[in-house]
């Protein structure tokens, strides 16, 4: 009696083990089907212009499926500059957008929001005036008693008074030429204007395309003039980053492996920007891709802090410059202006 008490309790107990297991297999399965049947969370994303080499990092995390790999589908659209791709975040017609950081400044001044930066691309804004040498400019000083083209919405044109004032140049003595971003770069070219304020990575570029002498070009980036400003910045709307925090992180860190990318692999970064772009040359978009990485992306802070991070108190010094020429209703902090929450660890960030 005994021995079959204790061959059934056996057979009980095995009964009990495959049924566990089979329970947990099925588990399995269904966990797997759930994973693999898991709609991607669709994105939309705003370039604030035309696509070109300076975007390669945001490109190449679309392309490579660096997006894909995070459970993410990205769309994007162009807008028409800063201010209207910040307006689309903040309404939430769009969930992320690259900007220029000094205009989501301004627009935290103006307007009753809590869109914040999530992403430094550019960690040196491209402000900068681009001269002829032949008119006499090889530094900033001797911009004094020349005619400076400045482009309608031409960014870089709202910090000049600041640069101006650290750098002792007398704002009245610079006469200004109102112009189209169009004819820009031709006028300066034609002699047209001494100068013109513009991105170095555009307009100096742009220049030498047209057949423009290197080595008759002064690029006078506000950078190497005291200029704090960090550059393009990618914006999140509030409400989406509440709601999906995970999937802001999966778009940084995307972003953090396509910048990382495009450092690597420059060529393959360009040929990828080329298939979103309506017309453009290879040799130039990989000319701007270099100036780009060399000029606002890999700096010194990078180097040291990672991709996409800031330092707090140069960004404060920041807001204070473009308050010189805004005078604020009401300061933002950086913390109003920048939220590191969602980056990735410093050392998954960091260049090799």
């Amino acid at each position: 009696m005994r021995a079959i008490q204790t061959k059934f309790a056996r057979c009980l107990l095995a009964s009990l083990i495959g049924l566990a297991c089979g329970l947990a297999y099925l588990g399995t399965v269904e966990a797997l089907a759930a994973d693999q049947n898991r709609q991607p969370i669709a994105i939309q994303f705003s370039f604030d212009r035309p696509v070109n080499a300076g975007v390669a990092p945001i490109i190449l995390a679309m392309t490579d499926g660096l997006f894909g790999s995070e459970g993410l589908a990205v769309a994007t659209n162009v807008v028409a500059g800063s201010p209207e791709a910040i307006s689309r975040v903040a309404s939430g017609d769009s969930e992320f957008a690259l900007v220029d950081l000094n205009a989501l400044i301004r627009f935290r001044d103006q307007h009753p929001s809590s869109v914040k930066a999530v992403f430094i691309l550019f960690n040196k804004a491209p402000y900068a005036i681009v001269a002829r040498k032949s008119r006499g400019i090889h530094a900033l000083s001797d911009i004094e008693g020349k005619t400076l083209g400045v482009a309608e919405g031409d960014l870089s044109l709202l910090l000049w008074p600041a640069l101006a004032h650290h750098n002792g140049i007398k704002l009245t003595s610079v006469k200004q030429r109102q112009m189209s971003p169009a004819v820009r770069e031709p006028m300066l070219s034609a002699g047209q204007v001494d100068a013109v304020t513009g991105f170095s990575y555009l307009s100096a570029v742009n220049l030498r395309d047209r057949g423009v002498p290197a080595d008759d070009l002064a690029v006078l980036r506000f950078a190497d003039y005291g200029c704090e400003a960090y550059g393009f910045a990618v914006i999140v709307n509030p409400a989406f980053a509440a709601r999906r925090p995970e999937a802001v992180r999966g778009f940084l860190r995307a972003l953090t492996a396509g910048t990382s990318l495009a450092i690597r692999e420059p060529a393959h970064a360009v040929d990828e920007v080329l298939d979103h772009m309506d017309d453009g040359s290879r040799d130039l978009e990989l000319e701007r891709l270099h100036t780009v990485i060399n000029d606002n992306i890999l700096t010194s802070e990078v180097k040291r802090n990672g991709i996409g991070a800031v330092d707090p108190e140069r960004l404060e010094r920041s807001i204070d410059q473009v308050g010189e020429d805004v005078k604020f209703s009401r300061r933002p902090s950086a913390s109003d202006i920048f939220d590191d929450s969602f980056l990735p660890p410093r050392g998954d960030r960091l260049i090799n």
